[in-house]
Order: C-alpha cells, then structure tokens, then sequence
C-alpha cells in the first residue's frame, strides 16, 4: 500500500494532532430505530499512524491500528486522517478542532460490512488479523457500502489513554 499526498504536512501537525487522543460518539440508531449512540476511540499516534478502539455499534470489539495519511484543512481548526483498513474498507475523518465533531465517510467492503462479528478482535491477535484480510476477499470494490456519520468529541487528551502503543513501522496490511 502506498500513500501520496501532494501538500506536505503542515508544520501545525505537532501541535494540532500529534499525540492527540479522542474520545467520540456517533449518533445512531438501534435494530428497533431507536436513538443510540457508538462509542469510537482514536489516538494520532504519528504523522502516519493511528492507533483505535470501536466500543458500540455493529464493530464494537474492535481493537486495531493502520498506516494512514493527514491533511491540514485548516491550522487549528481542521484535519482530516484517511486509511485503508485490512478487510478493504476505506475510511476518511476530519477532525473539527473548534466545534469538537468528528465527519466520517466509511466505504465498507462488502465482507466487512456483511460480517461485522468477524471483524471484532484485535490486529495483534495473529488470528484475527489474517480473519480481517479474509474479509477483503468478499465482493468486488463495487460492492461497498458507504457510511457517512457526525460524532460529537466527548473528550480530548494527549497519549495512549487504554489504547496500546505500536512499533512505529508496525505491519499495517
């Protein structure tokens, strides 16, 4: 996998991002349509990594990290982080630094949007990585699903919180 970006990273990076640790939730609606909420967990590890956690929703269980690539939208105000994950879903957030909201676009592959169970566990359990790329295998890039969700930041800190720490150059793919 590769990344190319044609605007360097912006020198705000290391004051904006880096280290950054967020705590948010999606609204969202259970299997009767009632209102709820998913709980994500994100830590900007790097300028190329990022370290996560799904607590609610369909993916809850999820404990995983990628290689990703930042965008400055706005110093200070707006980011946005893009990856590719193992099971072939794409994921692209902006981070709102002054209205504290996360903005996803998620192109679910077909195996894991179909088989949420099977993408639960942790990338560091050999088993669960390799059950993750298997998901990729299901469907074409055309069989996406497209999810677009706003979150709300619910908190903000600096370092790993519960999350565990990565080797910067971990296998990602």
């Amino acid at each position: 996998m590769s990344f190319k970006s044609s605007t360097p990273l912006d020198p705000s990076f290391d004051r904006d991002i880096l280290d950054l640790h967020l705590i948010y939730d999606y609204d969202a609606e259970d299997a009767e349509g009632k209102p709820t909420k998913w709980r994500y967990e994100t830590w900007f590890f790097s300028e190329n990594r990022i370290v996560y956690a799904i607590h609610g929703g369909p993916m809850a269980g999820r404990r995983n990290y990628q290689t990703c690539i930042f965008q400055c939208i706005r110093p200070g105000e707006l980011w946005q982080c893009n990856w590719l994950e193992e099971t072939g879903s794409i994921v692209s957030m902006v981070y709102d630094i002054k209205l504290q909201q996360i903005t996803s676009l998620i192109a679910f592959s077909k195996g894991h949007w179909e088989n949420p169970e099977q993408a639960h566990g942790d990338k560091r359990n050999p088993a669960d990585f390799e059950r993750w790329r298997g998901l990729a295998k299901i469907g074409t890039q055309a069989d996406r699903f497209l999810l677009t969700k706003k979150a709300t930041v619910v908190e903000v800190f600096r370092g790993k919180g519960d999350l565990v720490p990565i080797q910067p150059d971990a296998e990602t793919l």
